[in-house]
Formats: C-alpha cells, structure tokens, sequence
C-alpha cells in the first residue's frame, strides 16, 4: 500500500501550503514537479518556497539542478522514481506537488519512448532555425507531421512559438523517419504505488488576483535584479519562461518596465489557463476550493484509502 498524494493545479493556488500540511499529517516529504523551481539561479520568478516553507518540510527537486545543465523530463522521471522507492522504504505515503502537468503525467503513468536521434541531426536543426528563424521549424513541423501540426494550432498555440519544443519535434521526426506524434499515447507504464489525486480550484477572478498580487511582490522582492543577473544566458532553454522572458524584452528597450510587469501579470494568467486546460483532462482528481480546510481533504484521502479495503494509517 504505497500512496502517493498528489497535489496539482494553477500556479498561486496555493499547492505548496496544502502539501506542506500534508506532509506534516503524514509524516513523509514532498517532491516538486514545478519544472521552474528546478534551477538555483531562479528563486524569485518561479515562487520558489520560502526558506520558513522549506523549513516546514522535506523538499526535493527544488534548485537542484543549474540553468547550465542539460534536464528533460525524462531525466526527471527516473530521478523523481528513484527518490520515491527511497521514501516509500520509510513510509507508506509521499506527497508530489507541482503545475507543470507533463512532469505530473511522467511520474503517474509514465513518458512516451522515443528513439535516439544523432546528434549531428540536431546540430544542423539548430544551424538552420539560427539561420532562418522560427519559421523554418514550423514549416519542418508541417511537412514532416500536419497533423500534429493542426492539433498545436488548435489547442496549443503557443507550443508553435516555441523554438526548443518544435526543434525536438523536428528531429524526431527528421531522424526516425516517421512523425513525431506516431510516438504519443504508448502503452503507459506500471509504477508499484498507486496515486490520490487532489485538485486545487478558485473561480477565475480570484485566481487572477492572486496572480497579479504575487507578481507585484515578487517585482518587490527584486525579480528585475535576478533577471538581470542571468540575462546574459537569455537564450537558453531554462529562461524561456514567463517573468524572465518579458523582462529581458524590458532590457532589450523593447519595452518600458511597466509594461513588462502588465505583460507579467498577463502571461501568467494565460498560463494558469492552460494549467487548467490540461489538469481538467485528467483522470481521477478530487476538486477542491482552495480555501477548503486541510480537514476536509484528510477526511476525501481516508475514505478513499477505506473504499480500496486498504489500512488508512497509524
């Protein structure tokens, strides 16, 4: 009877107070899949935990890892596995929290295999997108797999504008000779624990003031000098994220900073949205109020423990 309570959401829903609370009831530790807080050069534009929260409870994947490195999700996986089969030699529960739902689905049900692509395939990807722009990568895209294509057009744009993404689709594609999507929706794969799933919810206009609010106090906080400090580096894959993307605009003078910080506030909504988007397709998750009390949501973990005839808890 291994459980892992997993916790997801939009972001400034208030994910991580919940599993700081849950990991006090149950005695065990949390691992992030915020896939913002995994690199200790950004802090305050991710919202990483505060020193009281880490102080509260074990945190894993939070800064481990440097914009510098190489981390995929599939790098992600089998580390976030590995921590897990350690926790469970010691507890029956651990608690996974995070918005970034396809490190959530990796950790659940498992990632899609792909082959491996040569390098030299990658390498000529990147020298032509240098070259001609974003344009060469969707056009790639469009005559190597439509219909992915299509499917991005219409239900996630912004993945189009996204350069690393649609590089990693193209040599996929360029490299095994057949399309990118052929690889999606595999068999998924068996994990020895089983997930309760909970869900954090606000009606849009109080979400969207929590998000707004966060931003001012994170500009506050002083997030123009943490993207200044890394705004040398602004290309690479770890800094391509809302916060340090509009502010390296400001930098460049291609906006004043009080549009910057509108921008902010306006591309953290629209993520929150698809957040939404993605976690509401997903199966077995128990909603909840933000607000609602932590006793609430005990009472939904132990009756769901007492539905499966499995022993609550000690």
């Amino acid at each position: 009877m291994k459980k892992l309570i997993t916790i997801i959401g939009p972001t400034a829903i208030g994910k991580t107070a919940l599993s700081i609370k849950l990991a006090h009831y149950f005695n065990t530790e949390n691992i992030s899949c915020d896939s913002r807080q995994f690199f200790k050069e950004m802090t305050i534009g991710t919202a990483v935990p505060s020193r009281e929260e880490l102080a509260l409870a074990t945190h894993h994947f939070i800064q481990n890892k440097s914009i510098f490195d190489p981390y995929t999700v599939g790098d992600f996986e089998k580390e976030a596995l590995q921590k897990l089969e350690s926790l469970f030699q010691k507890n029956n529960f651990a608690i996974l929290v995070g918005g970034s739902g396809l490190y959530v689905d990796a950790i659940l049900r498992g990632f899609d295999y792909f082959p491996e692509v040569e390098s030299s395939i990658r390498t000529t990807i990147q020298n032509n997108y240098e070259k001609q722009g974003i344009a060469y990568l969707q056009t790639q895209l469009k005559e190597s797999d439509l219909s992915y294509y299509n499917f991005l057009e219409k239900t996630n744009p912004q993945t189009l504008q996204n350069p690393q993404r649609l590089m990693r689709f193209v040599e996929v594609s360029l490299g095994t000779g057949q399309p990118y999507s052929s690889f999606l929706g595999q068999e998924k794969k068996q994990r020895n624990f089983s997930s309760i799933i909970i869900g954090l919810e606000a009606e849009r206009s109080i979400l969207y003031h929590r998000i707004n609010e966060r931003v001012d106090n994170m500009i506050r906080a002083g997030l123009v000098e943490e993207a200044k400090n890394v705004y040398e580096f602004k290309n690479l894959n770890a800094l391509q994220t809302v916060g340090y993307r509009e502010l390296f605009d400001y930098f460049d003078g291609k906006i004043s900073l009080e549009i910057a910080i509108e921008e902010i506030k306006k591309n953290t909504r629209r993520f929150a949205k698809r957040q939404m988007t993605w976690f509401k397709r997903t199966e077995n998750v128990q909603w909840f109020d933000y607000q609602r009390d932590i006793a609430e949501i005990v009472n939904y973990i132990k009756k769901s423990l007492t539905q499966k005839n499995e022993q609550p808890f000690s």
